[in-house]
């Protein structure tokens, strides 16, 4: 495992939000605690995950979730978007992250408890891939896919509809300094050409069998939008 400096995190959770999600950002939290705790008898300590929440434009219900990390942003929205779909959150966080390495968590997915125990013994690469439970949201029960025989199952893991920023774990050098951070490239197709960016100028890459997140973890959650306590609290 590679080591930090004693003042600063391995990990950085960047988690962008519309502030319409409270029970989901909840869950989502609590993922991420679960995660930290589940990884202390491989040597994580709590100081050494931080948590960043970008929220889009305007101000959210900050759950109170005993991270030691745990950061909230109010971040302006480029000018002419109704929607940024986290694009620019994600490039602004990634600069304020402090952690060696990024994880993308979405405020209505969720870390698994082993996602920090699976990381923990590739940190030496530069870009590793892990599963994403899918069956919430799609026919297709896992992502990526597994690799045809005879494929290479790094580059076939790296195909558009194949993979999600949920599968990642990214070493900040290579995201944010190399490849300039994440990029607006036009709504949701941005996170496949990021990724693959990534993935072309990574210099050591890893691809996982183990169960990492869950994709829309927090479906159904916040049908009923924010109650009225909430509501007052992210005005």
């Amino acid at each position: 495992m590679s080591s930090a400096p004693n003042d600063r995190p391995l990990f950085s959770v960047i988690i962008p939000s519309a502030g319409l999600r409270p029970k989901g950002l909840t869950q989502a939290l609590e993922s991420v605690a679960a995660a930290v705790a589940f990884a202390a008898p491989a040597g994580l300590a709590p100081h050494q995950v931080e948590v960043l929440v970008g929220f889009d434009g305007r101000d959210g219900f900050r759950p109170a979730v005993p991270l030691a990390g745990l950061r909230f942003f109010v971040l302006p929205r480029p000018e002419g978007r109704t929607c940024g779909f986290g694009n620019h959150i994600r490039h602004i966080l990634m600069g304020q992250a402090r952690g060696g390495h990024l994880l993308l968590l979405d405020d209505d997915n969720a870390l698994t408890p082993e996602a920090f125990a699976h990381y923990l013994p590739h940190l030496d690469a530069e870009l590793v891939i892990g599963r994403v439970d899918t069956s919430r949201a799609f026919d297709v029960p896992f992502l990526p896919r597994p690799a045809p025989q005879g494929a290479d199952p790094l580059a076939d893991a790296v195909r558009q509809g194949n993979i999600d920023p949920l599968c990642l774990c990214l070493s900040r050098d290579l995201a944010y300094v190399r490849c300039r951070g994440w990029q607006d490239e036009g709504g949701y197709e941005s996170d496949f050409l990021n990724i693959r960016r990534y993935f072309r100028r990574s210099r050591t890459s890893v691809r996982l069998d183990a169960l990492v997140g869950v994709y829309d973890a927090g479906r159904g959650l916040d049908q009923g939008g924010l109650n009225p306590r909430q509501e007052r609290l992210s005005r």
